[in-house]
């Protein structure tokens, strides 16, 4: 009994030096069929700065005692647009560099095979050659500008896949389009999606008390100050106006933007 409580207190003892000592770099993306590249540093003490590396929770193979190694993702079959996290434990006075963190993240790879809008709004498109799960971000194009009006989660794998996204529509042609931003702000967009819409164009009044902006049928909008900062956004039928200051304001809804005084 004595020695089974001797070793217990050994292994303890042994686990808080380790927690002491010992870092984790982590680092998670998905796989495109490169390696990871690692410089590792010498520490203060003795040796090389990293300790172990695990990739998906298992211990890597991988020589790590010199300036620089390599994490051979290859031997770990694992498939393109796999998720991985990297797990890099090291001595607490140094810190190994990824030198290729770039082939880890996802980049907006997607190739769109068809894309059309419906008279109600709703846009359907076929992808392929995905490479990571990045957002779809649909965009329409009024008020001189293009808006984010919604976002798709992407599957992030090089197979077919269909995506549904419904829009509310503006009166006239709507124009959208379909992007998706990764690494280094890197951007992918998609053609034009054009939409023919059979809505009557809705109008406006404000209330005799200029408390309240009232549009004949709902609408998304906007209210920008004269020096351009926003001042309300939403959607309906109804906008209070009542606590914002007198001024000169413009009013972005539907396709047009107007201007009103309060």
């Amino acid at each position: 009994m004595k020695r089974l409580i001797f070793i217990f207190i050994i292994n303890t003892v042994t686990h808080f030096l380790w927690s002491d000592e010992v870092k984790k770099l982590v680092i998670d993306g998905v796989y495109q069929q490169k390696n990871i590249y690692v410089q590792n540093y010498y520490s203060g003490a003795v040796g090389f700065c990293a300790i172990e590396v695990k990739v998906n929770g298992n211990i890597t193979t991988d020589e790590i005692n010199s300036s620089a190694f390599e994490i051979d993702l290859s031997a770990l079959n694992l498939k393109y647009g796999d998720k991985i996290l990297v797990e890099i434990y090291h001595k607490k006075d140094c810190t190994p560099k990824i030198l290729n963190i770039e082939d880890l993240r996802p980049m907006p790879t997607f190739v769109i095979l068809a894309a059309h809008g419906t008279s109600d709004g709703l846009i359907t498109w076929i992808t392929e050659d995905e490479n990571g799960a990045l957002p779809y971000i649909i965009e329409q194009f009024k008020w001189n500008k293009w808006i984010p009006v919604g976002e798709v989660i992407g599957k992030g794998t090089p197979e077919r896949h269909t995506y549904t996204f419904k829009a509310f529509l503006t009166s006239g042609q709507n124009k959208f389009r379909i992007k998706q931003v990764g690494f280094n702000n890197n951007v992918r967009y998609s053609n034009d999606i054009i939409i023919q819409s059979t809505k009557s164009k809705p109008t406006f009044v404000i209330n005799k008390n200029k408390s309240e902006i009232q549009f004949s049928d709902e609408t998304m909008f906007e209210i920008y100050d004269i020096y351009g900062n926003i001042i309300k956004r939403g959607f309906g039928i109804n906008v209070d106006i009542s606590n914002i200051p007198k001024g000169v304001y413009y009013l972005c809804y539907d396709r047009d933007v107007a201007e009103f005084k309060k």
